[in-house]
C-alpha cells in the first residue's frame, strides 16, 4: 500500500497547527516542524495556567479582604475564624466584592464577627 503524502488529512492537520501558531515569532509561525513544538508547548502552558488562575484569584481576594479587615480592626485570620464561629457561610469571592464595593455590608459582617469572637 502506498504512503499518503499529499492527502487532505495531512494538509488539514498542518494547516490547523500553523493556524494555531499564527503570530509566533520567526519560523515558529511558518515552519510546520517548529510550529508543532511551539503549539504543543503553548497548549500545555494554557492548560496549566487555567488551573493556576483560580489560585491567583483566591490570592487577590484574600489580599482585598485582609486590607478591608485591617480598617475594621481585625486581621484576616481572625475574620475567617470569627465567620466560622458566627455561622456565617460566605465565600472569599463574595467577601472581597463586599470589601471593595459595599463597605457598609462588610462592616456589618465584621461587627457580627467581633461579637462572635467576644472582642
Amino acid at each position: 500500500m502506498s504512503r499518503a503524502i499529499d492527502g487532505s488529512k495531512r494538509k488539514n492537520h498542518r494547516k490547523k497547527i500553523l493556524k494555531l501558531a499564527k503570530g509566533y515569532w520567526g519560523r515558529r509561525s511558518t515552519n510546520y516542524k517548529t510550529a508543532k513544538d511551539a503549539v504543543a508547548k503553548s497548549l500545555a502552558y494554557a492548560y496549566r495556567d487555567r488551573k493556576d488562575r483560580k489560585g491567583e484569584f483566591r490570592k487577590l481576594w484574600i489580599i482585598r479582604i485582609n486590607a478591608a479587615c485591617r480598617e475594621q480592626g481585625l486581621s484576616y485570620s481572625r475574620l475567617i475564624a470569627g465567620l466560622k464561629k458566627a455561622g456565617i457561610i460566605i465565600n472569599r469571592k463574595a467577601l472581597a466584592y463586599l470589601a471593595t464595593e459595599d463597605n457598609a455590608a462588610f462592616a456589618a459582617i465584621t461587627d457580627k464577627v467581633k461579637a462572635a469572637l467576644g472582642a
